[in-house]
């Protein structure tokens, strides 16, 4: 027996405006099958989360050169 897909999730490379997205949408739901089609709407918790990340990296690649530079 195989394995069934429900469906998918698409991550976009970068947030766009909702008004620049619409052919993006238009696009998917022409694909076969598709039922339903949203957005996710960017949120302050999105831009905490990035800003967070950005520091954990930076923190550990500078960490990374302070040990590996002495």
């Amino acid at each position: 027996m195989t394995s069934r897909v429900k469906g998918f999730t698409v991550t976009l490379e970068e947030d766009i405006r909702i008004d620049d997205v619409q052919a993006i949408l238009n696009a998917v739901r022409m694909i076969k099958g598709v039922v339903h089609v949203e957005p996710s709407i960017t949120t302050s918790n999105d831009h905490i989360i990035q800003q967070r990340l950005k520091y954990e990296l930076s923190d550990k690649l500078l960490g990374f050169i302070k040990e590996n530079l002495t």
